[in-house]
């Protein structure tokens, strides 16, 4: 196996642009399948999905049932599309589609910021906690220590290095989180004990005057109550599916594994590996987070703000510590070690993912536009340049975690779907800047969440009504079609695009599977 991996990653020819940023498009479908897998579930998710479980239940996974078929619908629609447009970046292809540089500048500086500010946010802050409640280790010394290992061979190797090491990786993750798994449901006694036991686990510290500390009446349910649930099934059906789209059709780390794929077979096949394991996560991480809340309820589901504080340091609730609670306290030694690998290994192939990204949109996008005759060796020493930089601003940006994706992909997400899939969606669109430079809808919106944060359960809720009372999820609903109107309207308020223009960046003239012509307006 060593020998064949060898050989395909020489076979990428890392010494040019295509072989360093798309592997030489040399890929078999499972290491694309399992990179994709990889990418996704980062060690944040071990952190927040058992999280979310122990303070929830199962309703967490709705994101990650969504996200399977999302991941087909890239493989079956949309790669197709970027292939025939010849594009390495997602900003890329909105150059090609739509004309100048305007939107591809924006989207591509847009990418970076969500990068850096939230999912290298969410995977350090994950795995420093892990380490520290499993190793007490130091934070910065840790952190860096797996910045500099990621940094050395993500340089190194460019993405022929980074999808083979998220293969081997995603082998140790499925290996010690389906162990802990294993080890979690015989304590706890199977899946009808932790059906009866999770109501009952309640902290002995909690005031019953309020309802902290108790679990959620529909926490078995995913689909839950439209208005009053934290997450109401109408959002999960539509507005969680309009950022999952996003994600997994337009984002650059997604959508660059699959470019890598050697034809269109294999990039299906990685696709439909993926899907499948994305049905884990439940079984993997949330239903364990659960179990870890009824075996240890004073600490996982604390309700008390000064004894959270002491617990974990948090006075909102200590859940997110009930993923690193079971390894410490079920696993024996050498199994602490197994799960401390496949910590380490979900936080690497989450970065190194990133930072490979990153870099790409960087190079191809930025650094290229700037100098545009650059030589393709003046882009490659660019490229890892790059991710040495992205390194640096990891260290010091590790403390605060924000989630701002209901706010800035809905946007995103309608301007390339629209300008796949639909032919009148001209170079005069705006759509995509809309949330910025109109109103400013996604950015009103991502302020008043910052400066007006979801109280504590024992506290009372001043938050103005946008904020308290329309559902991120429903907010996701809104700013897609308000963004849909914006779009067709000044589409076809303006001149049609040139038919080359439309040709030259899609599908639209030679597509062959499923007769676009007779459904593309």
């Amino acid at each position: 196996l060593s020998l064949s991996v060898s050989q395909s990653m020489w076979k990428t020819k890392r010494s040019t642009v295509k072989g360093y940023f798309l592997a030489g498009g040399e890929m078999v479908w499972w290491p694309v399948g399992a990179s994709l897998f990889a990418s996704n579930v980062g060690s944040g998710h071990f952190i927040g999905l058992a999280g979310s479980g122990a303070a929830s239940g199962i309703g967490a996974t709705a994101y990650e049932w969504n996200g399977m078929f999302c991941v087909l619908v890239l493989a079956w629609l949309f790669l197709p599309i970027y292939v025939a447009a010849g594009v390495t970046t997602m900003p890329e292809y909105l150059q090609r589609r739509f004309g100048g540089k305007r939107i591809q500048i924006f989207l591509a500086i847009l990418y970076l910021f969500i990068y850096i500010f939230t999912k290298i946010s969410v995977d350090m802050y994950a795995g420093a906690l892990f380490i520290q409640q499993a190793l007490h280790w130091d934070l910065y010394v840790a952190v860096i220590g797996l910045l500099v290992i990621t940094a050395i061979y993500t340089v190194a190797g460019g993405l022929a290095a980074v999808i083979y090491t998220d293969a081997l990786q995603t082998v140790i993750m499925l290996a010690g989180a389906l162990t802990l798994m294993g080890f979690s449901f015989s304590k706890v006694g199977g899946l009808e004990d932790l059906q009866n036991r999770y109501f009952q686990a309640i902290a002995s510290n909690r005031n019953g005057n309020n309802s902290c500390g108790l679990p959620r009446d529909d926490a078995f349910h995913i689909f839950r109550d439209p208005i009053t649930s934290d997450l109401p099934w109408p959002g999960v059906l539509v507005g969680m599916t309009i950022p999952s789209l996003w994600y997994w059709c337009t984002d650059q780390v997604i959508v660059q594994r699959s470019l890598a794929a050697k034809n269109l077979s294999h990039a299906k096949g990685g696709a439909l590996l993926a899907s499948y394991l994305k049905i884990l996560p439940l079984f993997m991480m949330v239903l364990p987070g659960m179990i870890s809340r009824i075996l240890f309820p004073d600490l996982v589901a604390c309700a008390d703000p000064n004894t959270c504080k002491t617990i974990c340091g948090n006075p909102s609730g200590c859940s997110d510590i009930a993923y690193p609670k079971l390894v410490i306290e079920l696993l024996p030694i050498g199994l602490r070690g197994l799960m401390m690998s496949v910590m380490i290994a979900a936080l690497m192939s989450s970065l190194t993912s990133i930072f490979n990204s990153a870099s790409t949109i960087f190079t191809m996008d930025l650094w290229r536009n700037i100098r545009p005759l650059s030589s393709e060796w003046e882009l490659m020493i660019v490229g890892r340049v790059f991710v040495l930089l992205l390194v640096v601003i990891s260290i010091l940006w590790i403390p605060l975690v924000q989630t701002i994706s209901s706010y800035l992909q809905p946007p995103v997400a309608v301007v390339f779907i629209l300008g796949c899939f639909w032919k009148r969606t001209n170079e005069k669109v705006r759509g995509i800047l809309w949330p910025f430079d109109r109103d400013g809808m996604g950015l009103i919106r991502m302020v008043l969440d910052f400066v007006y944060p979801l109280p504590r359960c024992d506290e009372a809720d001043g938050r103005p009504a946008v904020v308290k009372y329309v559902h991120y999820l429903y907010f996701s609903m809104i700013l897609s079609l308000a963004t849909l109107l914006v779009v067709v309207t000044v589409s076809l308020l303006t001149e049609p695009p040139s038919k080359e223009r439309v040709c030259n960046s899609s599908r639209h003239c030679q597509l062959s599977f499923l007769n676009p012509s007779s459904w593309v307006l």
